[in-house]
């Protein structure tokens, strides 16, 4: 199996699922934005990572509109050199509008994430034959207001069948890339790494997450990011 196949078989898994009030909206880009999805797999995918970076879930200014993990769009666009045509969610929310490439608005997490990748590294292939990026969850919830709400704020069972299938993919995953460390991206990545790769042998860690609600990420992300990098024994 490959890592397309896999993310087509989690994207038709997890778009299968129902969610109840809060959530409002949930937006699956592994369905609508697929062609930039399997294109940042098919090009970056197969280089020989050795680090899989963790996140949680989609950004409604980043994977929402590119389909790319932290995807803010001009670093997809000009940086990774990504542009495919994004559908629209079949249900969409008027205040979080799928624009794909067109959207205006930036996501500081992916900005910070692949501006140090760029800085550090230059050219994409010599990032991506370090370390891959991906996202735990495929799906990008929000309520009525637009608020986005995080798969940890779901109900029990919901979060159950949820994460069967996130973990199911992630095994996968490991199993295709034999990565020597994976890293999550916050506690949250962290945790559910733990969870779904127990007893595979697979060492993991965690780093710093760049949203702007981190106070700490604030105060220079990407040079905290470097520090707990090399305490897990990275070289840069």
């Amino acid at each position: 199996m490959t890592l397309i196949e896999t993310y087509r078989r989690l994207g038709k898994k997890v778009g299968a699922l129902r969610f109840a009030e809060p959530v409002s909206h949930v937006y699956n880009p592994l369905a609508y934005a697929r062609a930039a999805h399997e294109l940042y797999l098919e090009r970056f995918g197969g280089l020989g990572a050795r680090v899989v970076m963790l996140g949680m879930n989609p950004g409604p200014f980043g994977m929402v509109q590119t389909g790319v993990p932290f995807g803010d769009v001009r670093m997809v666009r000009d940086w990774l050199k990504i542009k495919a045509k994004i559908q629209r969610p079949k249900h969409e929310h008027p205040k979080r509008p799928v624009l794909g490439f067109d959207c205006g608005r930036s996501e500081v997490s992916g900005t910070r994430l692949w501006t140090w990748a760029q800085e550090r590294y230059q050219q994409p292939e010599r990032f991506f034959a370090r370390f891959l990026v991906l996202n735990y969850c495929p799906l990008c919830f929000m309520e009525e207001s637009g608020r986005n709400r995080t798969p940890d704020k779901l109900p029990a069972q919901e979060r159950q069948a949820l994460y069967a299938n996130c973990d199911q993919a992630l095994t996968e995953v490991a199993d295709q890339i034999r990565p020597e460390l994976v890293v999550g991206i916050g506690a949250f990545a962290t945790g559910r790494a733990h969870k779904a790769l127990a007893g595979l042998g697979l060492e993991i860690g965690t780093v710093l997450h760049p949203s702007p609600a981190s106070p700490k990420a604030n105060r220079g992300w990407a040079g905290q990011a470097e520090t707990e990098l090399r305490a897990l024994g990275i070289e840069l």
